[in-house]
């Protein structure tokens, strides 16, 4: 084996390509251009950018944007194996969790022994959503897909008739983090209510 071919880097290697993987796992959401599903590699690239502009509208001041923007890049990589599962689907969230774990350790467990942990580590606290990093981390998800579904005329929203009761009840979660964007979220859905593009309720 060449001298730069270590397995450690042999190890991150893989990892890296497995994760290539994630450009093909679509999400319900569409593209407000081309109308396409988004693929959770997208999804992912969005949130971690909103994340690092919008900081200044966290609650409390202080979190760590680095580390958020890293949770964010790996918080979906687990849908390689599991697959994206639409946050309206009751059922589908049924085995969501036991779906995911196993891809944690599979994918993850591709890297070198201190890494496979540190992202482990990061992806956990995403899912704990305990952290002031969590949570905004899980507001900056929450919030891209309400302003895509907004972009793209009500997009997953009229294809699986998800009214905006259901709307707010999910995404309230983002006033944890930031009362500022909860309160513009929620002019997006009302304006999408009074464009037709979302029922009021179900």
């Amino acid at each position: 084996m060449s001298p730069l071919l270590t397995d450690r880097l042999e190890r991150q290697m893989r990892f890296l390509f497995e994760v290539d993987k994630l450009k093909e796992i679509q999400r319900r959401t569409r593209l407000p251009q081309s109308q396409r599903p988004e693929n959770s590699a997208e999804h992912s690239w969005h949130i971690a950018l909103m994340a690092a502009m919008l900081a200044e509208h966290t609650a409390p001041a202080g979190v760590d944007v680095m580390r958020v923007m890293r949770m964010l890049l790996i918080h979906d990589i687990v849908e390689i194996d599991a697959g994206d599962t639409f946050g309206y689907d009751t059922s589908g969230h049924a085995d969501k969790h036991d779906r995911e774990m196993r891809a944690a350790d599979r994918i993850f467990g591709l890297l070198p022994a201190d890494q496979a942990a540190e992202i482990r580590a990061l992806w956990e606290e995403f899912e704990a959503g305990e952290t002031d990093e969590a949570k905004y981390a899980l507001a900056m998800d929450r919030f891209q897909a309400v302003m895509v579904n907004y972009l793209s005329d009500g997009g997953s929203w009229r294809e699986h008739r998800v009214s905006a009761d259901r709307v707010i009840a999910r995404n309230q979660v983002i006033a944890n983090s930031s009362p500022a964007l909860w309160a513009y979220a929620r002019n997006l859905i009302e304006d999408a209510v009074a464009k037709g593009h979302l029922a009021p309720k179900a």
